[in-house]
């Protein structure tokens, strides 16, 4: 008997989808993944965008050899204030168990019962006459939505925009003017982009600028956002307004969400580390909210006006290149010959060394043959000459140090040391990249920790966050032995700052953060640096304790004055009466004493008279001879700023030495 059961029909299988190939701009990848610009929170971006802002400013006043001048303003936007701007109609709330800062009834139960609790015991305590505590506030809930909106104001006095580049400049990532070969505090074309896209993010709104170069009697004003899908900017406005100030530089505002609260002291620690770094810089820093006890303004006065040289662009080391940057180099260069082409394309080579080096590439080669007609097979093999031959090191010439002038007045300015030794060491080399380390320690100070602080810097850029792993770090904890120095690394107010420029810094991680310890050369140079400040300031404390044990031995000394005294009388009688019972006569110089005993010219006090002056002269004598030999008078002395004159502002030499600048009016 057949079954009355059907069979089931199979479903077709689905077909799998074709794969669409997708492109993301450059905008929408960094937008994706913001935490590698250093956009990892609100509070972290608020940092970021303030650092960003700040350092695109340094750069912009020192391309032209301008004091800095910068005012930064974080400015509180309140929930109301903010809807209002973006044209949002504040709304009360309806069904309160949609938010997730509302409380349920046995939340509240539980809340009052422990509240009246507390009042229970206060009361008692009230009744027995013990101390009352002031209660503390009630704890209110905070739901995810409850952000914080800030605008970000910075404000410079360097070179401008040119009028038609401000679209590009700041709403295209990856576009900038900072890709040559050179010491720059920042390459990728990423800060002020990344503030802005931050801004489009959280608020949705655009960025203004307003830049005037030098010369112009107009200033330019723009709006604009960007475009991420397409990485272009949208411009809102931009447009040229009438100059009446003759202002030159440029001006960012921008508003996004952050976090003042909690990283309020980062902030704040970053703008006195680059008041350090950058003595001859002035920062005037303010924040401003609605509640007028928040509000903070900070002068960071400038201190000198010796500004470093501008750091010069430089062409890459034969050891430093790859195959797709000779590649690259080919296609720019203008040279026509591959002797050419080695001279002036790369540093360290010269028109013989580049005949030599030709003549080992092979009998295929030659010093006139087209450098554009290079096969590919051919360009490898110069890559592999270059990574086997040797070459001169590089010259620190290209690179712009702070100088130990500057490292040490920006120390003195913010921390009021008792003591500070600074070093610069000499150009040295990593992978081709010459690099220079600076080093300062000092003891003792204004707002210092005890124990060691450290202070790192990377191209003239504070660095705050990921410090343990830092190759500074591990050097100060590690490397350093400070007790044979003097120092006590745990009690004593102890500053180290490291300062390292180069072509090339070699950042670990995304954020650009911390210098890794596995760069031998770097490492060495740095231990090197904090230890030549080190047996400088050893110097100087041993001077400081044999000083304060001299005090010591004076203090001691003038104590017992009247004892002593007393003891040299009883001698004296003692010896008169020996005398008188012709026991013993004396002669000489004892008999003159004896004598002097006998009328009364000698007495106590002014035995003990004559101690305190032999103290007083003695303690006298050694205290010029420590003030000689150390080049530090114990009296008080006020401090004296030399002003420029006005007048010669423009003829004058700067003579550099590596602790003081001589400066000659013409």
């Amino acid at each position: 008997m057949e079954s009355s059961k059907k069979p089931k029909s199979k479903t077709p299988a689905k077909k799998p989808k074709d794969s669409v190939l997708e492109q993301k701009s450059p905008a929408e990848f960094f937008a994706e993944n913001k935490n590698i610009a250093g956009f990892d929170n609100p509070g972290k971006c608020l940092y970021t965008t303030v650092r960003e802002l700040v350092e695109n400013s340094l750069d912009s006043t020192e391309s032209i050899s301008e004091l800095p001048l910068i005012e930064i303003t974080i400015e509180d936007i309140e929930k109301s204030k903010f809807n209002s701007m973006i044209g949002l109609v504040d709304r009360d709330r309806v069904d309160e168990e949609l938010y997730d800062d509302h409380e349920t009834a046995k939340a509240r139960e539980k809340r009052l019962a422990k509240e009246a609790q507390a009042q229970e015991l206060q009361a008692k305590n009230a009744s027995l006459g013990k101390k009352i505590k002031e209660p503390a506030a009630p704890k209110t809930m905070k739901g995810r939505g409850g952000a914080a909106f800030y605008r970000v104001t910075c404000k410079d006095n360097g070179r401008g925009m040119p009028h038609d580049d401000i679209p590009n400049m700041f709403g295209r990532v990856l576009s900038g003017t900072k890709y040559g070969l050179k010491q720059t505090r920042g390459k990728f074309g990423l800060g002020a982009k990344m503030a802005l896209i931050w801004s489009k993010m959280s608020t949705g709104l655009p960025i203004d600028i307003s830049s005037s170069m030098k010369g112009q009697s107009y200033n330019s004003f723009c709006r604009l956002d960007i475009d991420i899908h397409r990485n272009i900017p949208h411009v809102h406005i931009h447009e040229k307004r009438d100059s009446k100030d003759r202002w030159h530089g440029a001006e960012i505002q921008v508003v996004i969400e952050g976090n003042w609260t909690t990283y309020r002291s980062k902030i704040l620690h970053y703008m006195r580390q680059m008041a350090v770094i950058t003595p001859y810089a002035e920062f005037i820093f303010k924040f401003v909210s609605d509640v007028s006890d928040k509000n903070v303004t900070i002068r960071f006065a400038r201190r000198t006006d010796v500004m470093p040289p501008v750091p010069l662009e430089t062409k890459h080391h034969p050891s430093s290149v790859d195959l797709l940057l000779i590649k690259r180099l080919i296609e720019e260069t203008s040279k026509q010959n591959l002797l050419q082409f080695l001279q002036h394309e790369f540093v360290n080579i010269g028109k013989s060394y580049a005949e030599r080096l030709i003549g080992e590439l092979g009998p295929e080669f030659s010093p006139k043959m087209p450098v554009k007609s290079l096969t590919s097979q051919q360009i490898v093999r110069i890559h592999q000459l270059f990574r086997q031959a040797k070459f001169n090191d590089p010259s620190g010439d290209c690179l712009s140090p702070a100088g130990e002038y500057n490292l040490r007045l920006g120390i003195i300015k913010e921390l009021h040391p008792e003591l500070v030794a600074t070093y610069s060491g000499s150009a040295q080399v990593f992978e081709g990249h010459p690099f220079i380390v600076e080093a300062g320690v000092s003891v003792g100070g204004k707002d210092v920790k005890q124990g060691l602080n450290i202070f790192r810097f990377a191209n003239r850029i504070p660095l705050l966050f990921e410090q343990g792993a830092d190759v500074v770090t591990r050097t100060a904890l590690k490397r350093i032995n400070w007790s044979s120095y003097k120092i006590n690394q745990t009690q004593d107010k102890v500053g180290v700052f490291v300062s390292i420029v180069s072509t090339k810094i070699p950042f670990k991680g995304t954020g650009k953060e911390y210098i890794g310890d596995d760069i031998t050369e770097i490492a060495s140079a740095v231990k090197s640096a904090i230890q030549h400040c080190c047996i400088q300031l050893k110097t100087k404390i041993v001077k400081n304790i044999q000083a304060r044990e001299q005090k010591e031995r004076k203090r001691n000394l003038s104590r017992y004055a009247e004892n002593v005294a007393g003891a040299v009388c009883g001698v004296l009688k003692q010896m008169q009466q020996i005398q008188a019972s012709k026991k013993r006569r004396y002669d000489g110089k004892e008999a003159e004493i004896l004598k002097k005993l006998s009328s009364g010219m000698i007495t106590k006090e002014m035995v003990k008279e004559k101690l305190v002056q032999h103290v007083e002269q003695v303690d006298s004598e050694m205290a010029m001879e420590f003030a000689a030999n150390s080049g530090v008078s114990e009296e008080p002395r006020e401090c004296i700023y030399l002003q420029s004159l006005e007048a010669a502002e423009d003829n004058f030499i700067d003579l550099h030495s590596p602790l003081f600048v001589f400066r000659l009016f013409c």
